[in-house]
């Protein structure tokens, strides 16, 4: 019996490479408003900087959760691999976007470390950007695996118990 060739692989743009290209600019936005706004280093002094440090640090260690509890089916992209199985375990037990959710806390953590108003307000439009990124991708997670939407009730988006 012949072998039956693999589907092609949907293109950049269709598995979701616009997105990958917009989050870039997003990130670096986030990584460098505040300390080009601010002027200058952090205020040693200001107890912000410390609840800052802190939200950075938990932020960056969910996301490193979320990308290494993925395993083969991490992909830069919204649009799930194939092959791979829907995560249900780890700190996607407690989230559905664990490594979105970590990069709006560290810009936050960020923004607060440098005491930057306006840093502050460019994390809303991290927030939004992740969370608009969320649908897009759920819509495909949903397409794919059937048991999506139970999971989707049980589990919040980005913040445990909250949303």
């Amino acid at each position: 019996m012949p072998e039956v060739p693999d589907a092609p692989r949907p293109g950049f743009v269709a598995r979701g490479g616009l997105w990958v290209l917009a989050q870039i600019p997003v990130l670096a936005g986030a990584a460098l408003v505040p300390w080009w706004l601010r002027g200058g280093r952090p205020d040693s002094a200001d107890s912000l900087v410390g609840l800052g440090g802190l939200l950075v640090l938990a932020g960056i260690t969910m996301s490193v959760l979320g990308l290494v509890q993925l395993g083969d089916a991490l992909t830069p992209y919204p649009h799930p691999r194939d092959g791979a199985h829907l995560r249900r375990d780890g700190v996607y037990r407690h989230v559905r976007h664990p490594i979105y959710a970590g990069l709006m806390f560290a810009s936050l953590g960020w923004a607060l470390a440098w005491s930057s108003a306006v840093g502050m307000v460019y994390v809303v439009a991290v927030v939004v950007f992740f969370d608009r990124k969320a649908v897009r991708e759920e819509r495909w997670l949903g397409e794919r695996y059937a048991d999506y939407a139970a999971y989707r009730q049980h589990t919040r988006k980005f913040l445990p118990g909250i949303y």
